[in-house]
């Protein structure tokens, strides 16, 4: 069969054969103004059946016809619609050494320019903004929800009026999530099937059978530009059990969204899931990728994972997403997440924060956030943000606004949320202009700290209640802890990211470093030099406690080397903070780490066994240190800790391991942080599997290489997707320098 040609199902050809050849048909009508041509041969069974009878698909009751009933339930046979795209993508510009980008496509209403952002009306309303606001913010798209709109004020008023735009008055597009999302905010209240969701209506206690069918029947008769298929959405920390068959159900669901569809002239987005497995994504995204939909959408995030994972997550999949259709990141987020999104080549955006943190008297501005709670404004005679032009902040002062939100006036609401998404609108703009204007890089990285910053203006102050003092006390410098599972994690509160936010703390260190490192039968070998273990990132201390009770656990007799174990750390106050709760740190429920903090030093009696602290800069610490046989590189984040990852950091640490056979074991998989120790003269290898990451990383010095050690080296084919990837240069290279391209190309573990 020739490409792009489309199979007939095995019924068609055997009613068909042995049937003469039809007349030629006559020529076609040319199809209505932005309104795509379809053949006959491409409509589903049930519109089919509809032209017939010369009546439009059944929509009138909002709920499917009995021929769509037949047609989802057995294997699906017919074709699908053409791939060309109802919304005329044109891609405008890609940023260099960045996978940001500028494009506009048409919807029936209006040209939208991305990237861009999409208020959340709910509701057929944005909480709190009129219709002047909104369009005078420069929105292009509003967001509504199909699941409230079915239960109020049902489908039959959306016929009546013809649509959501008459009905709110919107003259620009107007995109429906699908209600997957909704759905998975029920889990007490609802069932889950194969045919959809059943759960009980909050405005009369109804029970509502939600399937994709009635999802798409429903999203037709508010008459949006752009329609979600129903996707099952799950928590993004869940097992891979359950991800899995969540993914699995999301596909099925999409093709029957895209049969339900029809020849409606509403654009189609499909949705990838996954959870933080990052194969799963890649899975789902192939799934979803080879259906026909207008634009694709990165679902199931800002749902319990962390910062880093949710951008690492965001960065798989729009590597593998279409470049020539629109990607959507859905219900993120803050200023921060979305320019890291588009960094990552993300187009649109929906989020409630610009409202809701508005109803807490939260504002984003230039120089971050600003929290109008604080007393400190409350004789500020200044705007709320001095460069912005919207008409909060042209007509009343900081001051005025503490007033109102002191006073709980409703108008304190409505005010900062103009600033608000006016904020959010006009970033999405100025992204814009620097991606075609070729500047992405430098405002990218100018922006990154100050959209991230939080109120600094005036003194602090704190009523001290007993709540406030027992928060305190889980709370220590930027760090605070997290209880999951009654086990603690770290967080940090100003990058917002969480130390092992997904996996058990203790069982991360002891398969990825402890065992992977083969750290016990090292140990077994008679040597009089002892194995020195560098702990770059103490953190709480899971990994070297881990080291260390792999030790003790071990016969007097089967230690025959000495183990030395040397800890890195800038930051002591998240090790000083687990400490103070022993019920949530069960590795810490030992003498060695309160020695270490107090003595920088603790060892066993016999000497067996020693642990030093060197606490300060890595950089500058790391020469202070014996040189390592093994490597436990575990700082915080590339984000927190970015000095340690750069192409400089790992040079300097190949060179001090070029005379010794050392093994570095990390967590990450990034393609820069491999590409960055391979230019620095290492060779890397795939590491284990940790939690949703299906692998990590291992590098090694020289002569670790020339040891047997079993290892499976990174081939040809991670070299022709590093090649083929926006993320090619390692961290911290210098600007017009290339010497690490062919460091990395010119490798010998690729054979050149």
């Amino acid at each position: 069969m020739a490409a792009g040609q489309t199979r007939s199902p095995a019924r068609w050809l055997s009613a068909s054969a042995g049937r003469r050849p039809r007349a030629p048909r006559r020529a076609r009508r040319p199809a209505p103004p932005g309104r795509p041509r379809f053949s006959g041969l491409f409509l589903s069974c049930t519109d089919r059946i509809d032209r017939k009878r010369h009546t439009p698909p059944a929509r009138e009751s909002g709920l499917p016809c009995a021929g769509l009933e037949r047609c989802y339930r057995e294997p699906l046979c017919l074709p699908y619609p053409s791939r060309v795209s109802r919304l005329h993508f044109q891609l405008e510009a890609t940023a260099a050494g960045s996978r940001a980008r500028a494009a506009r496509f048409r919807t029936q209403h209006n040209e939208v320019l991305t990237p861009t952002f999409m208020p959340v009306g709910t509701h057929a309303s944005v909480r709190g903004q009129r219709r002047e606001d909104l369009l005078d913010s420069g929105a292009q798209v509003l967001l509504a929800n199909t699941y409230h709109l079915l239960l109020r004020p049902g489908p039959a008023l959306f016929e009546k009026f013809g649509g959501i735009h008459a009905f709110m008055n919107w003259p620009r597009s107007v995109l429906t999530d699908s209600g997957g999302f909704q759905i998975f905010s029920l889990p007490d209240s609802r069932n889950m099937g194969e045919d959809g969701a059943e759960f009980k209506s909050y405005v009369d206690n109804s029970t509502i059978c939600l399937s994709p069918e009635r999802s798409i029947a429903m999203q037709k008769s508010i008459g949006s530009d752009i329609m979600m298929a129903l996707d099952q959405c799950v928590p993004s920390t869940v097992d891979r059990a359950t991800a899995r068959h969540a993914m699995e159900l999301t596909h099925r669901w999409a093709q029957r969204s895209l049969e339900a569809r029809g020849d409606s002239p509403q654009a189609l987005f499909g949705i990838v899931q996954g959870a933080c497995y990052a194969d799963l994504r890649l899975e789902s995204a192939g799934a979803i990728t080879q259906l026909p939909f207008d634009g694709f959408a990165i679902g199931g995030l800002a749902v319990g994972e962390s910062v880093a994972e949710r951008e690492d997550c965001t960065a798989t999949v729009t590597e593998v997403l279409p470049a020539d259709k629109p990607r959507y990141l859905m219900g993120v987020g803050t200023t921060r997440d979305l320019l890291e999104a588009v960094h990552r080549g993300v187009d649109m955006f929906d989020c409630i924060l610009p409202t809701a943190l508005a109803a807490q008297g939260v504002a984003f501005t230039s120089q971050g956030r600003r929290d109008l709670r604080r007393g400190a404004y409350r004789t500020n005679e200044g705007a709320l943000d001095p460069s912005c032009s919207c008409p909060t902040c042209k007509s009343y002062s900081i001051a005025y606004l503490y007033h109102l939100r002191a006073t709980y006036d409703s108008q304190a609401t409505q005010l900062v949320g103009v600033h608000n998404l006016h904020f959010y609108m006009q970033l999405m703009r100025t992204m814009r202009q620097h991606i075609l204007a070729g500047t992405w890089l430098e405002f990218y990285r100018a922006q990154r700290d100050v959209l991230d910053a939080r109120d600094s203006y005036g003194p602090k102050t704190r009523l001290r209640t007993q709540a406030t003092r027992k928060a305190a006390n889980l709370k220590k410098g930027r760090y605070e802890i997290m209880v999951r599972d009654d086990i603690g994690r770290i967080r940090d509160t100003v990058s917002g990211e969480v130390m092992h936010s997904v996996n058990d703390p203790t069982e991360e260190a002891r398969s990825l470093y402890v065992e992977q490192s083969r750290l016990v039968e090292r140990l077994h070998v008679l040597d009089a030099t002892p194995l020195v273990i560098w702990d770059v990132g103490l953190g709480a201390a899971a990994n070297a406690m881990a080291a260390i009770n792999a030790v003790e656990s071990l016969p007097a007799e089967r230690l025959r080397r000495r183990l030395q174990v040397v800890s890195f750390e800038s930051d002591l106050d998240s090790l000083q903070l687990a400490l103070r709760h022993p019920r949530w740190f069960r590795h810490l429920r030992h003498a060695a780490p309160k020695q270490l903090l107090a003595n920088s030093r603790w060892s066993t009696a016999t000497g067996s066994l020693e642990w030093l602290l060197l606490a300060g800069d890595f950089t500058q610490r790391k020469h202070d240190a014996p040189v390592p046989d093994i490597v436990f590189f575990d700082p915080f984040s590339l984000k927190t800790d970015s000095a340690l990852w750069t192409l400089h950091a790992f040079q300097e640490l190949a060179e001090i391991c070029r005379h010794k056979a050392t093994e570095l074991f990390t967590y990450t998989y990034s393609t820069s942080v491999r590409a960055a120790l391979l230019a620095a003269g290492f060779f890397v290898a795939r590491g284990c599997a940790a939690g949703p990451k299906h692998e990590t990383t291992i590098a090694m010095s020289p002569l670790a290489r020339a040891l047997p050690h079993g290892r499976e080296l990174l081939g040809a084919e991670w070299l022709s997707k590093w090649q083929r990837s926006d993320a090619q240069a390692p961290l911290g290279a210098a600007a017009g320098d290339e010497t690490w391209r062919s460091a990395v190309t010119g490798h010998p573990q690729f054979g050149s």
